[in-house]
Parts: structure tokens; C-alpha cells; sequence
């Protein structure tokens, strides 16, 4: 790929459609994570050069957001006013080496490795192929921002097991 890197069918996004505002964002946690105001999109990756989010709306239409922004090899930025239900993958620039197992091709929209839901089905078609020029987004599921908050109200959290002190007392009276 070029050092210039560009994703493929970039021009997907309308003209008259601004670029979301991007904001560095954080590197942790990892997958895309909703705070009530935005999600934070984070991924990490050793031998990528360029990270693109890609943001899908109800009728297909994709718009490629470049995550400029990289701290222990997690590439991340905050994009406010996404929100739960967004639709979303990866695209991911770097070297392509097979025989060293570098696959990278920023044609492949990629799930992300951390999503906490996944929506579509996968479709058998050589756009899939790594080797391949062809976009694969039309084949490929997509990624979704969740809401991962619980309305306790009066209730309390449950106590998991290994993290409650009576648990925590008897491992270690159990321990040699």
C-alpha cells in the first residue's frame, strides 16, 4: 500500500457530508466504548501505518474516520455524538508479507477484534480474500456500539465470584 495511504472507496462519503470531529481519545479499553456523550474507538496493532473506523448508516452509506492517534501500539480516537447501534468496522493499512504474516489491506473492512456485537452475515465472495483489490464490506458483518450500563435503581451490583472478601478469605486459607 502507499505511503500516502488512502482507503479504498473513500468517496462513499458525500461531499456535502462533513468528516465527524475526531478527538484523540483514550487507548484503553480496548473496542469501541460509550461514555453517554461519544465512543471512544480503540485497536491495537504492532505493524499498521494507517487505521481507519468506518461508520455505516442505516442505508449502507460509509463514512471512513482516519485514527490519527497511537499510544503502545493502540490506535484510538473519540468520535462525540456516536452513539449505541452504530455500525461500524476497521480498515487497517501496513505491510503486506504473507510469508511473514502481514496481511494488511485497507480494501478489508475488518469486524473489530473486541466488539461487544456483531450484526450481518458473512458472504463467501473473492472480495473477501486478502489478496484480493475488491472491498469487502458488502460481505463482511458489522461491528456495533453497545449501551452497557444497568439501571440498579434501589439494587446493588452482584458480587462476582473470586472478588468478594468472604471469597477472597477462603482462597487464600485454601491456598498452600
Amino acid at each position: 500500500m502507499s505511503a500516502a495511504a488512502q482507503p479504498p472507496q473513500a468517496e462513499l462519503r458525500a461531499a456535502s457530508q462533513p468528516a465527524p470531529q475526531t478527538w484523540p481519545g483514550r487507548p484503553f479499553p480496548l473496542g469501541a466504548t460509550w461514555d453517554g456523550e461519544g465512543t471512544n474507538f480503540a485497536i491495537w496493532s504492532s505493524t499498521a501505518t494507517a487505521v481507519w473506523v468506518c461508520l455505516f448508516a442505516a442505508d449502507g452509506t460509509q463514512t471512513q474516520v482516519p485514527l490519527t492517534s497511537t499510544t503502545y501500539q493502540v490506535w484510538h480516537g473519540y468520535l462525540p455524538a456516536v452513539g449505541p447501534g452504530q455500525r461500524y468496522g476497521f480498515r487497517v493499512d501496513g505491510p503486506y508479507d504473507p510469508s511473514r504474516g502481514l496481511f494488511h489491506n485497507p480494501a478489508k473492512l475488518l469486524i473489530d477484534p473486541y466488539a461487544r456485537a456483531i450484526e450481518g452475515q458473512f458472504i463467501d465472495n473473492p472480495a473477501v480474500y486478502a489478496d484480493s483489490p475488491l472491498d469487502s464490506a458488502p460481505f463482511v458483518p458489522r461491528s456495533v456500539t453497545v449501551h452497557e450500563a444497568f439501571p440498579w435503581g434501589d439494587d446493588h451490583r452482584p458480587e462476582s465470584p473470586g472478588t468478594t472478601p468472604s471469597s477472597t478469605s477462603c482462597m487464600s486459607a485454601a491456598s498452600p
